[in-house]
C-alpha cells in the first residue's frame, strides 16, 4: 500500500527516511545505499575519451575558465563564464551540437560540476587559493 503524504511527513518508514516532497510515494523496493568514501588518489580514473579539464578562476575578468585538453595535452577549447551552471551547460550543449565526446564517464562530468563550484566560490569570496583536484 503506497504511503500518503500525510502519513510520511517527517516520519521514518520501516527505518527508511521519508523523501516525500509533493505527490511522491515510497516504493516498497526503495533502498538507502551508503556510499563509500571517495579517495581522490586511489579512486582516480581518467575519462575513457582521453580528454581532461583545466579549471581556474580568472580574477582579472571575474570569470571561470575551463580548458578542454586532449590526451596529447593540446587545449582544444576554452569555455568562460561567471557561474558554474552557465559553463557546464555551455560545454554540454557544445559537445552535443558538434558531436564531441569529452565525457564518456559520468564521474568526469560530476567532477566538472564539483570543481566549477569550487572555482565559483573562490571567485565570489576573492580567494585566490583555489586549486584543482
Amino acid at each position: 500500500m503506497p504511503l500518503k503524504k500525510s502519513h510520511t511527513k517527517g516520519v521514518r518508514h520501516q527505518g527508511r527516511p521519508s523523501y516525500v516532497w509533493a505527490k511522491q510515494v515510497v516504493s516498497p523496493q526503495m533502498k538507502v545505499i551508503a556510499c563509500k568514501e571517495y579517495d581522490a588518489y586511489k579512486d582516480f580514473r581518467r575519462d575513457p575519451s582521453g580528454y581532461y579539464l583545466l579549471i581556474r578562476p580568472n580574477f582579472e575578468t571575474s570569470s571561470i575558465e575551463v580548458a578542454i585538453c586532449d590526451k596529447d595535452h593540446v587545449i582544444e577549447m576554452v569555455f568562460t563564464g561567471k557561474a558554474c551552471q552557465d559553463i557546464y551547460e555551455g560545454i554540454f550543449q557544445y559537445e552535443k551540437k558538434h558531436s564531441k565526446t569529452w565525457f564518456k564517464d559520468k564521474g568526469h562530468a560530476a567532477y566538472l560540476g564539483k570543481e566549477l563550484k569550487k572555482a565559483e566560490l573562490a571567485l565570489a569570496l576573492g580567494q585566490n587559493n583555489y586549486f584543482q583536484e
